[in-house]
């Protein structure tokens, strides 16, 4: 039996039901779960390995719902940097189609030591064009060596340009090879068991890119071996033009006529969504990636956070992809997160001494990155530091120049300073990050081979 002690944590915030926030905090972890969590003189005191964190904050493992790690090759390509989303996506479609197997290894690689540096114990992922053979098994194996927890979304593309579609017909592929492959990585890959590193999901891309024939196949067959569904939904106005044109139907009611909706289902932004929406979403338990920097990045919009909390909707965080983003930081993501919710309620008349619309505490975006990201999985191993859920937690020394004079709130100021490097990253109670330095991965030769693969892309 392996045993891990952590101890003497200035603060451990356990994020559990009653949001405990421990001084001198600790876990006693057996074989990758935590078996105990309190005060350090309240653990056992000894165990194979002692963990002395000592002026540190410590944090359950933050979870990234929405992502796309192939795009961290095209980060800020000149022809993409001011478009909307429909002509960002007509940019980088035809460089995109250029990719190998080893480009989606690659770039797994390089988007998991990001997320994992920054605090991401568990990501989900979208990969939804396969060009050159590429397969998603490139990325479930690339991630199994990082040791970050990953749920693949098997996403896919059928509506090519010539069917009214916006990617081109190069990078879609046929329903029938779509649904056959995505039945043969649920059964070679998918893990239903407490402490999964691996999980697969069923993720058409979009209302945009696919038919709803597709759609209504990959439920039945999500449904059929209980894995979740994920898409993108109400993204921007633009799409909720182009759903009201083709199908008659705004965004929402358009995935409720497919059967798309319900526990099993979460949605990328949802921006562009009314107060019925949202509702709906509350009453059937479908979930929400909230993506803030994508969402500003592309100009989509501002997600209506509060609104979502106040339904009752599981609400958790995305980085989303690494061109409409640029960075896969999810401690600036939750940062982000709050900035812009404070920025909408200001907007809408709110003000910092009381208003109507209650503005987003650091707390509550902390939540959204943990337990809401968890729930949004649909995952209750993770998300918490509590007896019998994953050993996955962070670790952030408090002694640094950016927290400097924050010793009022530490736990508030993890957002409120700016965003900073986990110095420690345990995932099913293994180092990922350890001291601050990535241990899973050769970064600098890593970072060559990645810089190599983008420079062949995009300048050909």
């Amino acid at each position: 039996m392996a045993t891990l002690l952590v101890k003497n944590a200035r603060l451990l915030a356990a994020m559990d039901g009653t949001r405990r926030e421990i001084e001198n905090g600790g876990l006693y972890i057996e074989n990758g779960f935590i078996k105990q969590v309190g005060k350090t003189s309240e653990l056992p005191q000894s165990a194979d390995e002692v963990l002395d964190l000592k002026d540190h904050l410590v944090l359950p493992g933050l979870v990234n719902t929405h992502h796309h790690f192939y795009q961290t090759l095209t980060r800020a390509v000149p022809a993409a940097q001011d478009a909307n989303l429909f002509n960002w996506l007509k940019t980088l479609y035809p460089i995109w189609a250029h990719m190998t197997p080893d480009d989606i290894s690659t770039s797994t690689k390089t988007a998991l030591a990001e997320l994992a540096l920054s605090g991401c114990t568990t990501a989900s992922d979208h990969l939804y064009l396969f060009p050159n053979g590429s397969r998603l098994d490139d990325e479930i194996l690339a991630a199994r060596e990082m040791g970050v927890r990953l749920h693949a979304s098997r996403g896919s593309m059928s509506l090519g340009e010539s069917k009214g579609g916006l990617p081109p017909d190069s990078v879609v592929d046929t329903e029938e090879a779509i649904l056959k492959d995505s039945q043969r990585l649920i059964e070679q890959y998918h893990d239903p068991k407490p402490g999964a590193m691996t999980c697969i999901v069923l993720a058409p891309c979009s209302p945009f890119s696919v038919t709803g024939e597709l759609m209504k196949q990959s439920a039945d067959l999500a449904r059929h071996y209980g894995v979740h569904l994920h898409t993108h939904l109400a993204e921007t106005q633009d799409e909720e033009a182009f759903c009201q044109q083709q199908f008659g139907y705004r965004p929402v009611a358009y995935m409720q006529s497919l059967d798309w909706v319900g526990e099993d289902v979460w949605f990328a932004h949802s921006v562009w969504v009314n107060q019925e929406e949202i509702n709906v979403y509350a009453r059937t338990g479908c979930g929400v990636a909230h993506c803030p920097s994508s969402n500003m990045r592309l100009a989509s919009g501002i997600a209506p956070v509060w609104e979502f909390l106040a339904a009752g909707v599981k609400l958790g965080l995305g980085v989303d992809g690494s061109a409409s983003n640029d960075s896969s930081h999810m401690l600036a993501e939750a940062r982000q997160a709050m900035l812009l919710a404070r920025l909408r309620a200001g907007v809408e008349g709110a003000s910092l001494s009381g208003s109507a619309k209650p503005i987003l505490t650091a707390r509550q975006a902390l939540e959204i990155a943990t337990i809401g990201g968890a729930r949004v999985l649909g995952r209750d191993d993770i998300g918490s530091l509590e007896p019998g859920k994953c050993a996955d937690f962070i670790a952030i020394n408090l002694n640094r120049l950016e927290y400097a004079g924050a010793l009022h709130d530490l736990l508030a100021a993890v957002l409120f300073c700016a965003p900073v490097k986990v110095d420690y990253n345990i995932v099913g109670g293994k180092y990922v990050v350890k001291q601050g330095e990535l241990v899973t991965l050769d970064l600098p030769a890593h970072i060559r081979k990645h810089n190599e693969a983008a420079r062949r892309l995009v300048e050909g």
